[in-house]
Protein backbone atom coordinates (compact mmCIF):
# COMPACT_ATOMS: atom_id res chain seq x y z
CA UNK A 1 0.00 0.00 0.00
CA UNK A 2 1.44 3.60 -1.04
CA UNK A 3 2.36 5.69 2.29
CA UNK A 4 -0.38 8.23 2.74
CA UNK A 5 -0.33 11.80 1.52
CA UNK A 6 -0.70 14.23 4.09
CA UNK A 7 -2.50 17.51 3.17
CA UNK A 8 0.19 20.86 3.73
CA UNK A 9 -0.73 22.77 6.93
CA UNK A 10 -2.37 25.87 5.69
CA UNK A 11 -0.80 28.18 8.49
CA UNK A 12 2.67 26.55 7.80
CA UNK A 13 2.49 28.15 4.66
CA UNK A 14 1.42 31.68 5.89
CA UNK A 15 4.14 31.08 8.53
CA UNK A 16 6.45 30.68 5.75
CA UNK A 17 5.04 33.49 3.39
CA UNK A 18 3.85 31.21 0.67
CA UNK A 19 -0.20 31.09 2.14
CA UNK A 20 -1.99 34.25 1.38
CA UNK A 21 -2.60 36.25 4.56
CA UNK A 22 -3.77 39.64 5.92
CA UNK A 23 -0.76 39.53 8.80
CA UNK A 24 -1.64 42.00 12.12
CA UNK A 25 1.34 39.99 13.84
CA UNK A 26 4.95 38.82 12.61
CA UNK A 27 7.07 37.62 15.63
CA UNK A 28 9.46 35.75 15.90
CA UNK A 29 7.88 33.21 17.53
CA UNK A 30 4.55 33.82 16.56
CA UNK A 31 2.12 34.90 13.64
CA UNK A 32 -1.42 36.46 13.97
CA UNK A 33 -3.63 37.41 10.83
CA UNK A 34 -7.10 37.67 9.88
CA UNK A 35 -9.43 34.58 10.01
CA UNK A 36 -10.29 33.68 5.29
CA UNK A 37 -13.72 32.67 7.06
CA UNK A 38 -14.54 34.86 9.52
CA UNK A 39 -16.96 34.89 11.99
CA UNK A 40 -16.98 38.91 12.02
CA UNK A 41 -14.94 41.11 10.60
CA UNK A 42 -11.44 42.11 12.48
CA UNK A 43 -11.17 37.87 13.11
CA UNK A 44 -7.94 37.28 14.13
CA UNK A 45 -5.95 33.88 14.10
CA UNK A 46 -2.58 33.90 16.49
CA UNK A 47 -0.54 30.61 15.91
CA UNK A 48 2.64 29.49 16.77
CA UNK A 49 5.49 30.04 14.00
CA UNK A 50 6.54 26.18 15.11
CA UNK A 51 3.89 23.70 13.84
CA UNK A 52 2.04 22.02 17.09
CA UNK A 53 -1.58 20.25 16.89
CA UNK A 54 -2.95 21.11 20.44
CA UNK A 55 -2.15 23.84 22.93
CA UNK A 56 -0.50 20.26 24.77
CA UNK A 57 1.92 20.47 22.16
CA UNK A 58 3.02 24.09 22.75
CA UNK A 59 6.28 24.24 24.66
CA UNK A 60 6.10 25.30 28.20
CA UNK A 61 8.28 28.14 27.52
CA UNK A 62 6.21 29.51 24.81
CA UNK A 63 3.46 30.10 26.94
CA UNK A 64 3.71 33.22 28.37
CA UNK A 65 4.19 34.88 25.11
CA UNK A 66 1.66 33.16 23.35
CA UNK A 67 -1.00 34.11 26.21
CA UNK A 68 0.50 37.73 26.97
CA UNK A 69 0.33 38.19 22.85
CA UNK A 70 -3.53 36.58 22.73
CA UNK A 71 -4.36 39.68 25.94
CA UNK A 72 -2.61 42.47 23.74
CA UNK A 73 -4.68 40.66 20.62
CA UNK A 74 -7.97 41.01 22.00
CA UNK A 75 -7.62 44.34 23.17
CA UNK A 76 -6.34 45.58 19.73
CA UNK A 77 -8.96 44.24 18.58
CA UNK A 78 -12.10 45.20 20.40
CA UNK A 79 -10.38 48.52 20.16
CA UNK A 80 -9.76 48.80 16.27
CA UNK A 81 -13.10 47.00 15.55
CA UNK A 82 -15.02 49.05 18.16
CA UNK A 83 -16.56 46.44 19.55
CA UNK A 84 -17.40 45.93 23.65
CA UNK A 85 -16.16 42.32 24.27
CA UNK A 86 -15.13 39.52 22.13
CA UNK A 87 -14.55 35.68 22.06
CA UNK A 88 -11.24 33.79 22.67
CA UNK A 89 -11.04 30.20 21.95
CA UNK A 90 -8.73 27.72 20.86
CA UNK A 91 -9.92 23.96 19.61
CA UNK A 92 -8.06 20.84 20.18
CA UNK A 93 -8.79 17.89 17.93
CA UNK A 94 -12.74 18.43 17.82
CA UNK A 95 -13.65 21.05 15.24
CA UNK A 96 -10.18 22.48 15.04
CA UNK A 97 -10.22 23.23 10.99
CA UNK A 98 -6.58 23.23 10.63
CA UNK A 99 -4.47 20.84 12.69
CA UNK A 100 -2.01 23.97 14.07
CA UNK A 101 -2.61 25.57 17.08
CA UNK A 102 -4.46 28.63 16.84
CA UNK A 103 -6.59 31.22 19.10
CA UNK A 104 -9.13 32.67 17.59
CA UNK A 105 -9.96 36.73 19.12
CA UNK A 106 -13.34 37.27 17.42
CA UNK A 107 -14.97 41.13 18.02
CA UNK A 108 -18.76 40.35 19.46
CA UNK A 109 -21.61 43.41 19.83
CA UNK A 110 -25.08 42.87 22.04
CA UNK A 111 -27.50 40.53 19.73
CA UNK A 112 -24.84 40.41 16.95
CA UNK A 113 -26.35 37.38 15.86
CA UNK A 114 -24.11 34.77 17.10
CA UNK A 115 -25.18 31.39 18.42
CA UNK A 116 -22.65 30.08 20.46
CA UNK A 117 -23.56 28.52 23.44
CA UNK A 118 -22.65 25.71 25.79
CA UNK A 119 -24.89 22.89 25.47
CA UNK A 120 -26.24 20.75 26.33
CA UNK A 121 -25.61 21.07 29.57
CA UNK A 122 -25.04 17.51 31.30
CA UNK A 123 -25.41 18.00 35.44
CA UNK A 124 -23.88 16.05 37.71
CA UNK A 125 -25.90 13.50 39.31
CA UNK A 126 -25.05 14.12 43.23
CA UNK A 127 -22.76 16.50 44.63
CA UNK A 128 -20.59 12.79 45.21
CA UNK A 129 -20.46 12.51 41.80
CA UNK A 130 -19.05 15.76 41.39
CA UNK A 131 -16.62 15.60 43.53
CA UNK A 132 -15.19 12.52 42.34
CA UNK A 133 -14.70 13.80 39.03
CA UNK A 134 -13.19 16.40 40.56
CA UNK A 135 -10.83 14.03 42.11
CA UNK A 136 -10.06 12.47 39.38
CA UNK A 137 -9.08 15.89 37.45
CA UNK A 138 -7.12 17.07 40.26
CA UNK A 139 -5.46 13.51 40.26
CA UNK A 140 -4.56 14.45 36.76
CA UNK A 141 -3.15 17.60 37.37
CA UNK A 142 -0.97 16.53 40.01
CA UNK A 143 0.91 14.05 38.08
CA UNK A 144 1.32 16.14 34.85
Amino acid sequence: MPPRKTKPCAFCAVVAGDGPADIVHDGPSTMAFLDTSPVFHGHVLLVPRTHVTTLADLPPDELPGFFALAQRLERAVETAMEAPGSLIMINNVISQSVPHLHLHVIPRRPKDGLRFFLGPRHPYGSPDESAAIAGRIAAALDAT
